[in-house]
């Protein structure tokens, strides 16, 4: 069992932050496999067809198995080591793989309008913020670290 207080605002975007310049390395590495693969028509609106929307998915399922299975793996991403975070279950034990991608999938709704989703950590009694609530999980800062 692992034990922590919630982390706040600044603590998570620190770590989303921090987080987005290895995603962006990824995805470019992700983006030239795909250049050389379509030989370049992925990515051009105009001639990709459906290789546009694969490309976009792919892109969507890099970030995604950047996070899900770094949260598998230790709970943590390496923003989140960084800044000493650990996503854990409610009962203080490790994510399970539903409770992950729920959690990514609600991310993705709770960051983007101004995050508003995240935000709400300071109105909620138990300092959880939306994803946190819906996939039952929560980002706690590991004090001790």
């Amino acid at each position: 069992m692992i034990s922590g207080t919630s982390a706040g605002f600044g603590r998570r975007l620190a770590a989303l932050l921090y987080d987005s310049l290895l995603l962006a390395a990824l995805l470019m590495v992700y983006t030239a496999v795909a250049l050389i693969f379509t030989q370049g028509r992925a990515v051009d609106e105009e001639t990709a067809g459906p290789w546009l929307y694969v490309y976009r998915a792919g892109l969507l399922g890099v970030i995604g198995g950047y996070y899900v299975l770094n949260w598998l793996r230790s709970g943590q991403t390496l923003g989140m080591r960084a800044w000493h975070l650990r996503i854990v279950a409610d009962s203080g034990k490790p994510v399970r793989l539903a409770a992950a991608l729920l959690r990514f999938l609600c991310g993705l709704l709770a960051w983007p309008p101004a995050a508003l989703g995240v935000l709400w950590l300071y109105l909620d009694p138990e300092h959880l913020a939306v994803h946190d609530r819906l996939s039952r999980t929560r980002v706690l800062y590991l004090t001790g670290s």
